[in-house]
């Protein structure tokens, strides 16, 4: 067996020797153990939707009707999962999406996802919200692929210079948040007073930022509160608009993708306004309560924009099917959160590495198993 596939013999070879795996391979499980490590602030911070979440329910309800159907006989025992995304070439159609705050699951945050996403020769989409600056989470990646998210600050120097930092430090791809200018009402958060912010954690970028310092009358460690403050003020309250998309291309010569489309209008405007690609996402539910489900609008917003630009897709993935869904219903690729956190707080690079390869394999066999042989060979006749 080879490829993504292999780690499955790699595990059963290793439990004659009488070891087994640092913690289960069904990602669907990691959740529950995940609470049993952290404390109820980080864990509902990761775990944590909108409201009364429903929109996180509705996200695995939307995978849970749509069913693979599996054919025979089509050689699928060699496969290929390699793609192309806006010019960043993937081992398979999976990337880490950005979770910020990363450093309240294990104290090497980012610094550990991005070396375990290198080793698998995954991108990483670094968080504007990271506990570490981005040359650290550069420097960690080494030559691994790395796109980075942005949160919209309201100053556009700052902006501009957190833009330039990320270019300089090899981030191909400008991934933009459009759903969070203001944070959803979070019980799960609110009910434990947790937000990182206010602790001064997820602001290494901005901390580090020269643009952000020189409007602060003290440095970030010698008045800490009015630090916290100018960025809580700079990163919320303040909705953008499509007019404002040309500033992102003065600041940023490579692909930018928007992130947060749900509706098919709103992915025609981001062609019209000439970006390369969108995800269609929710932010995993945590910003509208009773939203629909991300996979059930990827469809139609794949056979509106889906010739002109990158369609990828995020929130509610936790399996290998998961990903074959996705792809079949036209995703160019997907992007993983909840699972690779959980998988932080396990065991840090291992434990991230760990997560990976076990969705990695279970989608290759998939893949496998229901008669694929690459991506490009996933289209809605594969499903029910």
């Amino acid at each position: 067996m080879t490829g993504f596939a292999s780690y499955q013999n790699e595990i059963y070879l290793q439990g004659l020797g009488g070891q087994v795996p640092p913690f289960t391979t069904d990602v669907t499980g990691l959740e529950e153990s995940a609470r049993e490590r952290l404390g109820p602030g980080p864990f509902w911070y990761v775990a944590g939707g909108a409201g009364s979440g429903a929109t996180v329910r509705a996200n695995r309800e939307a995978f849970d009707r749509v069913r693979i159907v599996p054919r025979m006989l089509r050689d699928a025992s060699e496969r290929h999962l390699g793609v192309t995304v806006l010019g960043t070439e993937l081992p398979a159609p999976v990337l880490l999406a950005p979770v910020g705050v990363q450093s309240i699951l294990h104290p090497d945050g980012e610094l550990a996802s991005a070396r375990a996403a290198a080793e698998l020769g995954v991108p990483i989409v670094l968080s504007t919200a990271s506990s570490y600056s981005i040359e650290e989470v550069a420097e960690a990646s080494g030559d691994g692929p790395r796109w980075f998210q942005l949160y919209w600050p309201n100053d556009p120097d700052v902006c501009a210079s957190i833009l330039d930092r990320a270019r300089k430090a090899g981030f191909t791809t400008l991934v933009v948040t459009l759903d969070t200018w203001t944070l959803a009402w979070r019980p799960r958060d609110l009910d434990q007073s947790y937000l990182p912010f206010l602790r001064a954690v997820g602001t290494a970028i901005p901390f580090s930022d020269p643009a952000f310092r020189a409007g602060l009358e003290k440095a970030p460690d010698e008045d800490l509160p009015m630090a916290i403050l100018r960025w809580v003020q700079l990163f919320t309250g303040k909705d953008k608009s499509w007019d404002m998309l040309p500033f992102l291309r003065e600041h940023w010569d490579g692909p930018v993708v928007l992130k947060g489309i749900q509706h098919i209008d709103d992915a025609r405007k981001a062609v019209e306004s000439g970006v390369d690609g969108i995800v269609v996402s929710n932010h995993g539910g945590r910003q509208v309560d009773g939203a629909v489900g991300s996979l059930d609008v990827l469809p139609e917003i794949v056979a509106a924009v889906g010739e002109q630009v990158d369609v990828l897709f995020d929130s509610g993935i936790r399996t290998g099917a998961d990903i074959v869904k996705a792809l079949a219903l036209g995703a160019k690729a997907v992007l993983v959160g909840r699972p690779f956190a959980y998988g932080l707080a396990h065991g840090g690079q291992v434990g991230v590495r760990h997560v990976l390869r076990s969705l990695l394999a279970d989608f290759d066999l998939t893949m496998g198993l229901s008669g694929h042989r690459s991506p490009a060979e996933l289209g809605p006749d594969a499903l029910r």
